[in-house]
């Protein structure tokens, strides 16, 4: 069975650990009504996407 050569430093592992670390998501802003929403898909809020009316939303 292979064994490490050398002892892994802790700086290694813990930068190993830090590319699994939950990233916020991004938001964009609407430009009609300002509401945050995620970038690439269609505004809960106003079901704008694109600057055009995609989804009907009932108020």
């Amino acid at each position: 069975m292979a064994n490490p050569k050398r002892k892994q430093s802790k700086r290694r592992s813990a930068l190993r650990r830090s590319a699994n670390a939950f990233k916020a998501p991004q938001y964009a802003t609407d430009p009609t009504d300002g509401t945050a929403f995620r970038p690439h898909r269609v505004n809960p809020n106003n079901g704008m996407y694109r600057g055009r009316q995609v989804l009907n939303v009932e108020v």
